[in-house]
């Protein structure tokens, strides 16, 4: 199985996603914003991974000269008409949603560390999710959310943010929340924007309680996630 990721930024690591990767023997790409690779056409993958970053799906490129919003979203719309596998991942989450039209929108509350969060009743019933209890812990770093488009579905929900994990298609999932997350992730995290936990909220919490909280369990239902959209895509093809 081929999978290439769109990182946006140096720090923002593809943790669990890339493990899980590496421990399936996959083929793995990358195409590096940060570095000014541009973002292709089309990629040779069974699976697109899209990263988050401290951008916004209407980051310009005069903002950000690295950050290519429409050519993301292209690619993401030419990958989900072939009928691979696409996973965005916070602001990539936001980019597969307007790429299908629905608008990325503001979350009620920032979040940042584990929150308690939910699978919906559609949720529960969605065989790739099995893994996931009824609560779990999510890990976020956010502000935003992606859209919602008319025959998408919301698979989990928490109190700061109704959208965690959205399903736009068979093979097509939007994951608000960060379940890859490391300490390695937290680490470059906290020193590259570690000033946006200084402005607080409910739901947002100290450099120490997520530098401490052990990922293990987050992880582990990702990669049990990750198991049976694989094997549901091989069943598939």
């Amino acid at each position: 199985m081929k999978v290439h990721f769109i990182q946006q930024d140096a720090w923002v690591l593809p943790g669990e996603y890339l493990c899980w990767a590496e421990r399936n023997e996959c083929d793995v790409s990358f195409t590096r914003c940060w570095l000014h690779n541009t973002v292709p056409e089309s990629v040779d993958a069974d699976m697109l991974v899209v990263l988050g970053g401290w951008q916004c799906p209407a980051t310009t490129l005069n903002e950000c000269d690295y950050f290519d919003a429409a050519a993301e979203r292209a690619l993401i719309r030419r990958c989900i008409g072939e009928g691979k596998m696409v996973i965005g991942v916070c602001l990539g989450a936001q980019l597969v949603g307007e790429a299908l039209g629905a608008a990325y929108a503001h979350s009620p509350e920032r979040e940042i560390g584990p929150v308690r969060a939910w699978l919906t009743a559609e949720g529960r019933k969605d065989p790739l999710f099995a893994a996931f209890p009824d609560t779990f812990a999510a890990g976020e770093w956010h502000n935003d959310m992606p859209g919602l488009t008319d025959d998408c579905t919301v698979i989990a929900a928490s109190e700061g943010c109704p959208r965690q994990i959205v399903r736009y298609g068979q093979y097509v999932y939007g994951f608000q929340t960060h379940m890859e997350f490391t300490h390695e992730i937290i680490a470059a995290g906290l020193a590259e924007a570690g000033e946006s936990i200084k402005n607080g909220g409910r739901f947002v919490q100290s450099a120490e309680d997520l530098l401490t909280y052990d990922y293990t369990e987050m992880n582990r239902m990702l990669s049990a996630f990750l198991d049976a959209l694989a094997g549901a895509y091989t069943k598939g093809r």
